[in-house]
């Protein structure tokens, strides 16, 4: 049977994300006899691909490009040779609709893509430690620039017995996350899960956080079963073992798909300007009112931004966070862009010549 014609609502693959969008995108492969279907783990020049005949292991010589960021991934719409191909090649990828990436570190320019074709970004932030705000904000900042929509999970909410102090630290997520859902999750006891579910049900989520997020134990909570190993946390640091070293794209019982994540150690932005736009809407909506429109918000005078930290109305750890993050994006952009580069050069001579007649002036001495 060819189930590549079938209509997408009664496709085998529909419980994995298949629509009539990534139909049509395959009708060419169709006709080559190909077959579809989803990635669903990644090895070393083999993946497992879910297809309507089953699950198959197929080689990725054919879509190993030099571009990493073109590389096949964990949650990939795929061409591959029918079953019983000998050897069996994924032979295409489909065009991604969204693609969570990261910097692989801030003092280089490569980019790692861990997860393709998601609708939520499920961020994971126990509750097991201190509230660290600029991590939740910098992983809001990639998940908005992939173009999946976040949700921030509080995991570990029975460590927090006092319904008032849970109540702050979701207010505290709150203001650092704006239109974003956030929610105080147990998987231990399943408190939570019902409403996680109804949010991310029916689409493909990932789930993102740092070791000892407990992010395994939520999966295995959404899935309804084991399927995730979990171990315990150390006590000398609280982080967790690498338990998951690998992506896998697991299915939900009530529809959709989840893809789990090793805990990420580190999160390097990568091109994600309009994402910390989104994080920073508020820093955003200020910046419009500054006398000048390249605004830095450090001592420009009309500054909106300035203004609202001076009256109390912005945190300035927001606005800290904010020029981090911003910073950090350039230097990351410029790396690969050559414009880029050049205009943040004149843009540092210029205040560097400000900078030092601005010194020159305290000292008495006259400016240059």
């Amino acid at each position: 049977m060819n189930h590549s014609s079938l209509p997408s609502s009664s496709h085998p693959l529909t419980q994995y994300g298949w629509d009539a969008g990534w139909e049509a995108a395959f009708a060419p492969y169709a006709a080559q006899g190909l077959v579809p279907g989803r990635v669903v783990r990644v090895d070393r020049g083999l993946c497992d691909v879910v297809t309507p005949f089953g699950t198959l292991r197929a080689d990725t010589e054919f879509v190993v490009p030099r571009d990493p960021m073109k590389v096949v991934c964990t949650g990939d719409w795929a061409a591959v040779d029918p079953e019983g191909a000998d050897p069996l090649y994924v032979r295409a990828l489909l065009p991604r609709r969204t693609a969570f990436v990261r910097s692989t570190s801030s003092k280089r320019s490569e980019a790692q893509i861990l997860a393709a074709n998601v609708d939520h970004a499920v961020v994971a932030v126990p509750l097991s430690a201190e509230l660290d705000l600029a991590r939740v904000e910098r992983f809001l900042a990639l998940a908005w620039e992939s173009g999946a929509r976040p949700v921030v999970v509080l995991t570990k909410a029975d460590l927090v017995p006092d319904p008032v102090t849970l109540a702050h630290a979701v207010q505290d997520v709150e203001t650092s996350a704006p239109g974003v859902p956030v929610l105080a999750v147990s998987a231990e006891r399943g408190e939570g899960i019902d409403t996680l579910t109804a949010v991310i049900g029916g689409a493909t989520a990932v789930l993102l956080g740092p070791s000892g997020a407990g992010k395994s134990t939520l999966a295995n909570a959404l899935v309804g079963r084991d399927v995730m190993e979990v171990r315990a946390i150390r006590d000398v640091d609280g982080k967790g073992r690498h338990t998951t070293t690998t992506r896998n794209l697991l299915t939900l019982p009530g529809g959709g798909a989840l893809i789990d994540t090793p805990g990420l150690r580190g999160v390097g932005l990568w091109d994600a300007g309009e994402g910390v736009g989104q994080v920073f809407s508020e820093i955003e909506e200020l910046a419009r009112d500054c006398r000048f429109h390249d605004c830095a918000h450090e001592s420009e005078p009309g500054c909106a931004v300035l203004a609202a930290l001076d009256e109390g109305g912005l945190p300035y750890r927001r606005l800290d966070s904010y020029r981090k993050l911003v910073r950090e994006n350039q230097r990351i952009v410029a790396r690969t862009d050559a414009r880029v580069r050049a205009e943040l050069r004149r843009e540092w001579k210029r205040r560097g010549a400000e900078g030092r007649a601005a010194m020159e002036i305290k000292r008495g001495a006259r400016p240059r």
